[in-house]
């Protein structure tokens, strides 16, 4: 059985970490740290469960799988269909790859535009552009641990340590006082913020891409690129735990010389050009547009590898095509707009995202049981789906009621007792069933 070198599967976990680490994973830190103060380390450490422990899992449980679809078939095979197309449509062309696009100009190009320039006009030539290069990119996937492993990686790790090396040469000076919940519910609001990274979701994406990038390096045997997956998987999470701990040590040492800004960008732009003067503003530009290239490479090649498996009539780099042109034009709309639907979107399916990879980490006792899955997911997303309709204002009273008096409710994680009740009430069904059956076997024998 051929194995991947470790310079390969080095290169691959540089990949799945550039592959996660988008704009939104350079911003929400920075505010975290900004907002929590002196309770940024314990903030954190409930911000790494869903924001590094949940993907790393996500990575392994669709490895072990042998895919998000044979993964979700174990709940149902309309459910299957349903919540995967979901999930490719929300990560990628209706959320994620415009909000990759549109990000990046809007923190780090916008705010240095001269008045006499068009930002409707920037925002179509940057993205234009940005959009062109992520299209070549994803055209040939089998050549994407060499180009991102290698080149786009590497000097986003430069550009972010020069920035945060820069903090310790020139301190920023002290954190300053939690405000809001990240004072008075710190590891439930840190919880909570992962979500917003949304890489538990895109680790249900990404396993196709560094499945095909493991095999693109000549290794066949399943159990080998499994293997190199749960590796591949480490690698990028220690990587992300590293880079959001230095990028929350930087807000929050901002936040105690500047005060609270608005998002994480301000934040960044604060400390940047307050250690390195006018040029902060080009560093940080570059580490913005590398951060959701590369995401969004790995978004678009990811979805159209999907969609090109539910028909044979559209190949794989016509649904790049598409799946760009589309990105690229609903970049357009402003990511005001973007975020404004992804928030409730994320607290629908995540939930759900969550519980199918714990329940990929147990499968060696369930066995993919149909009903341990089933009532799981069905508790989960009942509970959940009813709570994001809430925020929208679709509001069903009796629903919404019951949801209020749940567990920890106030802390937006509602779904997370009737998800356990789910799951206890299935192996109690499963179990129960194999009993009475083995009963009924030794009577007759």
């Amino acid at each position: 059985m051929k194995n991947l070198s470790k310079r390969d599967l080095t290169l691959v976990g540089l990949m799945l970490f550039s592959l996660f680490f988008g704009a939104g994973n350079l911003i929400f830190p920075p505010f975290l740290g900004q907002s929590s103060g002196e309770k940024t380390w314990l903030v954190l450490g409930a911000f790494f469960i869903t924001a590094v422990g949940f993907p790393v899992l996500g990575v392994i449980a669709v490895a072990k799988s042998n895919g998000l679809t044979n993964l979700t078939k174990r709940v149902n095979p309309i459910f299957a269909t349903i919540f995967t197309v979901l999930v490719y449509l929300s990560i990628g062309p209706c959320l994620g790859i415009p909000r990759a696009g549109s990000l990046p100009f809007e923190m780090a190009v916008a705010p240095y535009l001269p008045d006499s320039v068009s930002n409707v006009l920037a925002l179509l030539l940057y993205t234009l552009v940005f959009f062109a290069v992520s299209y070549w990119l994803s055209l040939s996937p089998n050549k994407l641990v060499d180009r991102m492993g290698k080149v786009l990686t590497p000097a986003l790790l430069v550009l972010i340590l020069v920035m945060v090396a820069g903090s310790f040469i020139k301190p920023l000076g002290n954190y300053g006082a939690a405000i809001g919940e990240y004072g008075t519910s710190p590891f439930f609001k840190g919880f909570l913020e992962g979500y917003l990274t949304m890489d538990t979701i895109a680790a249900l994406n990404f396993g196709i891409v560094i499945s095909l990038a493991i095999r693109s390096k000549g290794i066949s045997d399943e159990k080998a690129v499994v293997s190199a997956s749960i590796k591949a998987g480490l690698i990028a999470g220690v990587l992300l735990a590293v880079i959001y701990a230095l990028l929350a040590h930087l807000g929050a040492a901002s936040g105690g010389r500047f005060g609270i800004t608005e998002n994480g960008a301000q934040t960044l732009t604060n400390a940047t050009t307050y250690i390195f003067g006018k040029p902060g503003a080009i560093l940080l530009a570059l580490i913005f547009t590398l951060a959701c290239l590369t995401t969004c490479v790995g978004l678009i090649t990811s979805c159209s590898e999907y969609f090109s498996t539910l028909t044979n009539k559209i190949s794989y780099k016509n649904w790049v095509r598409l799946l760009t042109v589309s990105s690229m034009l609903l970049a357009n709309m402003g990511l005001t707009k973007i975020l404004s639907v992804s928030v409730p979107v994320l607290n629908a399916i995540y939930p759900i995202a969550i519980m199918l990879i714990v329940l990929a980490m147990f499968d060696f006792i369930f066995k993919g049981s149909t009903i341990i899955y089933g009532l799981t997911i069905l508790f989960t997303g009942v509970v959940s789906v009813a709570d994001a309709l809430g925020q929208v204002g679709i509001k069903l009273s009796f629903i919404a009621e019951l949801i209020s008096k749940l567990p920890l409710a106030n802390e937006g994680l509602a779904w997370v007792v009737p998800a356990i009740i789910g799951m206890v009430l299935g192996i109690c069904i499963k179990f129960g069933k194999e009993n009475l059956s083995d009963r009924k076997i030794l009577t007759n024998n």
